[in-house]
């Protein structure tokens, strides 16, 4: 059986979709990820000012842009479904913000070790954001909600780069430095 489905076949299975279980579930995980950005485009500021080296530093500052475009897409995905912009507060993601936070304060300020940790944290916020976005780009294919799913799609795409880059530079970079700066 085609995992593609006809424009067709979406409309008469959002005739019920509104209803289902499946729906509701997607909405409140789109709820919980529009939190989660939002809480983001305050944390990544400081992620970006704690950081030591200027290619970190500017690996968060473009990765802010980012998510600043990845709220309005996200608001832009409750309008193509017919929802309320409403958030939900992302637990995951303030335990990840915190984490992030914890880093920062139990490293020294201008340490490329600190660097090291920030990339860490930022590793652990873009896959869980890669998970998501994975999950409701499926879900919204299946509910037939195609603009939706091509938001999602654009945004996890972005998630996945901006892993890749903060593993670019940890590799490139900052673990060797990290390795050999003292306590």
């Amino acid at each position: 059986m085609s995992t593609i489905k006809t424009t067709a076949n979406h409309a008469e299975m959002a005739s019920g979709v509104n209803e289902s279980a499946l729906n509701e579930l997607f909405i409140d995980e789109l709820k919980d990820i529009y939190w989660a950005e939002k809480h983001l485009t305050t944390a990544l500021p400081k992620m970006a000012k704690a950081a030591t080296s200027e290619q970190l530093r500017s690996a968060i500052q473009n990765h802010l842009a980012e998510t600043e475009n990845h709220v309005s897409r996200l608001e832009r995905a409750f309008e193509s479904i017919g929802e309320k912009v409403v958030a939900k507060k992302c637990e995951a993601m303030a335990g990840l913000i915190k984490e992030g936070d914890e880093i920062v304060a139990d490293t020294k300020t201008g340490s490329i070790t600190r660097d090291a940790g920030i990339i860490s944290a930022g590793q652990k916020i873009e896959h869980y954001e890669i998970a998501s976005y994975g999950t409701l780009k499926t879900l919204a294919g299946v509910l037939g909600y195609d603009e939706a799913a091509e938001l999602l799609e654009a945004t996890l795409q972005e998630e996945k780069n901006a892993d890749i880059k903060l593993t670019e530079v940890a590799e490139n970079s900052i673990n060797q430095s990290a390795s050999k700066e003292k306590k």
